[in-house]
């Protein structure tokens, strides 16, 4: 029989995760300070992480140590499986094999606890009580609820409006494990207050969630902010993705041609990613690709500029493609990949040349999914369906070129919490939305006057 799956046993998991800054051809640039214009310091940053976290965060560290605690948690699930997608390769009928990272196995169903639950044991260990974050779709709010339950801490969720209503399932799963689960934007902060005063029916964003929460932690005694992804740490503690890919993929003597995830904040696709960035920085002959939402074109379209994480001006001034720090998607089910921004690790790999983009509509992810579903049986995340649009079209490409590849890519996440948005495709409710070039200039009008990077 053909072997499907690689599965590694308990004692390889990787016990570093990988720092891509030690790395990097070229530095990134630095968080800048929005009063001065000068960058960011840890004393800055201390009101909203803890200084463990902070340490990580500007690290030049190429590898950093696995606390135990945290692998005994990684254990639960981890290492998870890479798989061969057969029946997906039949249908497509082209010269690929392709293989995927199976990431829907953990407890929250994402990729997410790879980096909730580090935050969740550095923030115990530095004696905060309570975590306050941001969620989009709901799958980073529910990996903190389930880590902050299992640390012991509070844990308190601002998720976008359109996705509280969008996905009752995700906020039920935030309450089982404990936290409090509030639609954004509300009444329960200053900037929640403000955007509701201007316009009372706001479906909410991502950066009107981080206001909230960034304000919430550090008006709040004993609290601290966790961030799902876009940081340094966040995206390095994902990288156990690629480097557990990477072991698989040496026990059965195959390398892939190219690389793929889906891309929002960056976290899932900077996991399967930065591994093999390293790998391309120091010779080899791959392709990295990004699939992001063309509602929510950050990457290709979005110019590469210092802007703030959230609406309310909280955060630093970070290096990234954005589209404004205002803007506010379209409600379309990929609620993960909701986000003006991205990583700025990621950003620069692109304007390095090392990574590339592509965005793909709704009505394409969701015709992905569907079939992905229809011959390897999981459903998956409308967030990955992103990911899925894009390895088809890179199997069409290769039966183009007449030429074989070995495609990877991060399975990041299933869909059995988002069945409502399969029954809107279903049932012909979506449209293939794209976001217009004039609420692209629109939305960059933000960026005016800020530091060019």
């Amino acid at each position: 029989m053909e072997q499907f799956k690689v599965v590694l046993n308990d004692q390889e998991i990787p016990r570093q995760w990988y720092n891509i800054q030690a790395d990097l051809p070229r530095p990134m640039k630095p968080p800048l300070h929005p009063a001065t214009g000068k960058p960011v310091g840890p004393d800055d940053l201390a009101p909203i992480f803890p200084m463990n976290i902070i340490e990580q965060e500007v690290s030049r560290e190429r590898w950093i140590d696995i606390p135990e605690p945290v692998l005994e948690k990684y254990l639960l699930w981890r290492p998870s499986p890479l798989c061969r997608a057969r029946n997906f390769e039949k249908l497509l009928d082209a010269p690929v094999k392709i293989y995927y990272k199976h990431e829907g196995v953990s407890p929250a169903g994402s990729h997410k606890p790879n980096a909730a639950i580090p935050q969740a044991y550095y923030n115990k260990a530095f004696g905060i009580k309570r975590l306050s974050t941001e969620t989009g779709a709901g799958q980073w709010g529910s990996a903190l609820a389930m880590a902050c339950q299992m640390f012991e801490l509070e844990c308190r969720v601002f998720m976008v409006r359109v996705s509280y209503e969008q996905k009752p399932y995700r906020r039920i799963m935030m309450r089982t494990w404990g936290a409090e689960c509030i639609p954004s934007p509300s009444n329960r902060t200053e900037a929640g207050r403000r955007v509701l005063a201007e316009h009372p029916d706001s479906p909410g964003s991502l950066g009107i969630a981080i206001s909230e929460a960034v304000e919430d932690a550090v008006t709040n005694k004993d609290s601290r902010y966790s961030l799902g992804s876009v940081l340094n740490h966040v995206l390095m503690y994902q990288t156990i993705i690629g480097l557990e890919a990477q072991k698989q993929l040496e026990k059965i003597g195959v390398y892939p041609d190219v690389v793929m995830g889906c891309a929002g904040g960056g976290s899932n696709f900077g996991g399967i990613a930065l591994p093999f960035v390293r790998d391309k920085i120091h010779g080899k002959k791959i392709s990295i690709v990004g699939a992001e939402p063309s509602s929510c074109p950050t990457l290709t379209k979005g110019p590469f500029a210092y802007d703030f994480g959230d609406l309310a001006k909280m955060t630093p001034l970070l290096p990234m493609h954005t589209l404004g720090h205002d803007y506010v998607p379209a409600p379309i089910h990929a609620g993960g990949l909701r986000y003006h921004g991205m990583a700025p690790i990621i950003s620069h790999l692109v304007k390095e040349e090392l990574i590339e983009a592509r965005a793909y509509n709704q009505m394409e992810t969701f015709d992905a999914g569907v079939k992905w579903a229809r011959t390897e049986g999981f459903i998956p995340a409308p967030e990955t369906g992103h990911v899925l649009a894009a390895v088809m079209d890179e199997a069409k490409r290769a039966k183009e070129e007449g030429r074989e590849k070995v495609i990877l890519f991060n399975w990041s996440g299933h869909g059995l919490v988002d069945l409502a948005s399969y029954d809107d495709y279903l049932s012909g409710k979506l449209i293939p939305y794209e976001l217009p070039d004039e609420e692209i200039k629109r939305a960059l009008k933000a960026i005016d006057g800020h530091p060019k990077p």
